[in-house]
């Protein structure tokens, strides 16, 4: 196999800095601009007054009354019926029936499963299906919600509300894939939530300085080596 001599290399990184020099200084400053700040000062989170939560009352409904204490009522379809989903301000879920007001059960595991095997292709290939509490839900799902587990024969993970009747989140492997590279992108591989902290703004102010230095450096002209005459022998 030909070997490619150093200078080579040395030229193609050149001409490799010239054209992706510039996309990747603007991505390292536009990317620590975004770490320089966490995500709730962005959105103006900070700004919000603290306000006493008010029970959701709706006059005449039974569903909504002054003592139930919602916080939230989402209505939706399931099984060709109108069905309320409700919030309480403790945070518990239940659903009922939105026509009459009537409590409706929890799901259980084999609806659960018939839940997903209508509404997922590859859905009816089961392999396990497990229940976890609301505060200790898997790392891939990370709400705070009662949820059935559905492992299907691919590898993917698809959640189902044990009190809201719906299919929560779907957790493909890819999905795990990407989110586990996203730990890694901000440098929060145990939470992965955290976009702005120290060791991220850091290694992004140390790159970008980098990727300016290197910028500059591309403009520095090379005197040309002199020639070496060959050996003889």
């Amino acid at each position: 196999m030909t070997r490619i001599p150093m200078r080579s290399l040395a030229k193609w990184h050149i001409w490799l800095g010239w054209l992706v020099g510039v996309p990747i200084t603007m991505w390292l400053a536009t990317g620590l601009l975004m770490v320089a700040r966490p995500i709730e000062a962005v959105r103006g989170d900070h700004l919000r007054r603290e306000t006493t939560a008010t029970p959701l009352v709706l006059p005449g409904s039974t569903i909504a009354a002054p003592d139930a204490q919602l916080e939230e009522m989402h209505v939706t379809m399931q099984d060709g019926r109108a069905v309320a989903i409700l919030t309480s301000l403790d945070g518990s879920t239940r659903r009922v029936d939105f026509a009459t007001g009537k409590a409706l059960p929890a799901l259980d595991a084999a609806a659960a499963r018939a839940l997903v095997a209508k509404s997922m292709i590859g859905g009816d290939q089961v392999e396990r299906v497990t229940l976890f509490p609301a505060d200790r839900t898997p790392f891939d799902f990370r709400r705070p919600l009662a949820v059935w587990q559905v492992q299907l024969a691919d590898g993917t993970n698809v959640y189902v509300g044990r009190d809201t009747g719906n299919i929560e989140a779907v957790r493909t492997r890819w999905w795990r894939a990407f989110d586990f590279a996203w730990g890694l992108h901000i440098m929060d591989i145990s939470e992965r939530e955290g976009t702005s902290h120290p060791v991220l703004i850091i290694f992004a102010a140390l790159s970008l300085t980098g990727a300016l230095i290197g910028c500059v450096l591309m403009f520095r002209r090379r005197k040309a080596r002199p020639a070496v005459p060959p050996t003889v022998s």
